[in-house]
């Protein structure tokens, strides 16, 4: 069981990059969706791709930080319920 959990970390982190790439994605087609509707050149595409881009980002850095957060408490050696 041991050797699965390098490859799981692996496909996690995959599926973070996964994850940014398709919320950039979502928003620009999107906002290149609403342009051709309205006949409002670049600005929806931009405006939705960077809110694709903010919140991909900050789904990659809660992710990327509660990753850490486990890792130090698996160092340390503590469970979620040791005493100090």
């Amino acid at each position: 069981m041991a050797e699965r959990k390098p490859s799981q970390a692996w496909m996690r982190l995959a599926g973070l990059g996964l994850e940014l790439a398709a919320s950039i994605a979502g928003g620009a087609l999107l906002g290149w969706w609403i342009d051709r509707q309205l006949g409002t050149a670049p600005r929806a595409l931009v405006a939705l791709a960077a809110v694709g881009i903010v919140g991909g980002m900050y789904n990659l850095i809660r992710t990327a930080l509660a990753a850490a957060r486990e890792l130090e408490r698996g160092k340390s050696g503590r469970g979620p319920g040791a005493g100090s």
